[in-house]
């Protein structure tokens, strides 16, 4: 059976990192609080003139060199976020153009920290028919460009970087087994950006004092409706292929917060040591957080060939999904 197998994982991120004690010189914060609420010790923030594709090209190029693989032989480049470099054109098409994948289409998509899901779903699909051999699926984001850090609130939980998979379809086991993907739109309020587009256009004074480009958060609402729903796709990809939790040999999941990680873990019945979490010192990274995440596993040698994994996430939109993969 044809299976989509993830050939190589990459990340890359920004050098200067920002700690909780940093923040606590620049808002009503406290160390002791911002980990307790969110696990969160330390991010890594891009400087002023670092964009989105900086990140994007270099986690890309590393996928592509473990896996041995030359970019021309790319033949789709998939990059979710909601942090581009720019409206117009796509994020990936700079991207494809610095890796030198001269024969890959490229599109950016935007589906919030799920993003990296629906990548993956997308590659999946396209591989499956035949479209495409070789996909490579990006997550990642700026989130500190679009943080108000006066809100204390908000801007302790961001981070910023950049994954990859270098994904192609094999004859054998190994591979993405099952996605799942949802959104509900009368939840889009939970998390949103109002300002910096059509409704509220950037080039407007008005909109830029009354803080409108700017990520905002209804924490409470959010935590409990993701709980509940990433538990339930977790369910659903597994059970579609007769599996329970107990077969899993990790959970990946979106970075987001430990506390809302420890609680979905909780309902699985899944143990804690099964749940990987970099959090603590990459921040929420939104859609890079489980390619950086798997890549950083991958270099501690703790993925092994024909593990059963699942990832989950959930993010704006209101987004949610899963993936299934036997590594």
């Amino acid at each position: 059976m044809k299976r989509i197998a993830i050939l190589g994982t990459g990340s890359f991120a920004p050098e200067k990192i920002l700690t909780n004690a940093d923040l606590e010189k620049m808002v009503d914060t406290t160390d002791e609080w911002i980990t307790t609420r969110s696990g969160i010790r330390e991010r890594r923030i891009a400087e002023k003139d670092e964009v989105l594709s900086k990140f994007a090209h270099g986690a890309a190029q590393q996928a592509l060199e473990r896996a041995g693989m030359d970019p021309k032989e790319v033949d789709l480049i998939l990059l979710a976020t909601v942090t581009p470099d720019q409206p117009i054109p796509a994020t990936s098409c700079f991207v494809q153009h610095m890796l030198g994948a001269t024969h890959a289409a490229a599109f950016d998509l935007s589906a919030g920290c799920t993003g990296f899901i629906y990548a993956l779903s997308i590659a999946d699909q396209f591989i499956r028919s035949g479209k495409y051999r070789t996909v490579l699926a990006i997550g990642g984001e700026v989130l500190s460009k679009y943080t108000d850090w006066t809100d204390r609130s908000t801007c302790i939980l961001f981070g910023d970087g950049a994954g990859a998979y270098l994904l192609r379809g094999e004859e054998g086991e190994r591979g993405i087994l099952e996605t799942a993907l949802y959104a509900d739109g009368s939840l889009s309020d939970f998390i949103t950006m109002p300002g910096g587009a059509g409704r509220y256009p950037p080039n407007v004074k008005e909109h830029i004092d009354a803080r409108l480009p700017f990520i905002k958060m209804r924490g409470n609402e959010t935590f409990k409706v993701a709980v509940r729903n990433l538990t339930e796709v977790s369910l659903e990809v597994l059970r579609r292929h007769g599996l329970t939790p107990a077969d899993i040999a990790w959970l990946i999941p979106h970075q987001a917060n430990t506390r809302i990680l420890g609680a979905v873990a909780d309902r699985l019945g899944l143990p804690h040591e099964k749940v990987y979490m970099n959090l603590e010192y990459t921040g929420n990274t939104s859609a890079g957080s489980i390619p950086i995440a798997a890549a950083e596993m991958v270099e501690k040698g703790l993925l092994k060939e024909g593990q059963v994994v699942l990832s989950s996430a959930f993010g704006a939109g209101l987004t949610w999904g899963g993936a299934l993969i036997r590594w």
